[in-house]
């Protein structure tokens, strides 16, 4: 998966457009996904690779949005240990794993 992922950077970015990549660079507990496990934000869009899935990867996508606006690397802390709210309601999910992730997004450059 992580060659596919900067298979489809190097593709992007070599036409020009601007990538996010985002990379799972610690990990503690129950968690989706493994240290080094990578994902692509286009700014068209495309969305390459999976740091995990659920709120959590959104929350990945949503830094990958801002890094794309202002070029600025960041650290996303996602936490998977608490519980999912509804309507007031704790719900049960699989999103909860139990476990915590550190990941880095940066703009990919080829230059």
């Amino acid at each position: 998966m992580e060659l596919e992922v900067i298979q489809s950077v190097l593709k992007l970015s070599g036409v020009g457009e601007r990538v996010a990549l985002a990379t799972v660079v610690e990990t503690r507990g129950s968690v989706p996904r493994k240290a080094g496990s990578k994902m692509a934000v286009a700014e068209s869009g495309r969305i390459v690779g999976t740091v995990g899935g659920g709120c959590g990867e959104a929350q990945v996508v949503e830094a990958a949005w801002e890094t794309l606006r202002d070029g600025e690397p960041r650290m996303v802390f996602v936490d998977l240990t608490e519980a999912i709210l509804e309507n007031g309601v704790v719900t049960e999910s699989e999103a909860v794993c139990g476990g915590t992730m550190r990941v880095f997004v940066e703009l990919a450059d080829r230059r």
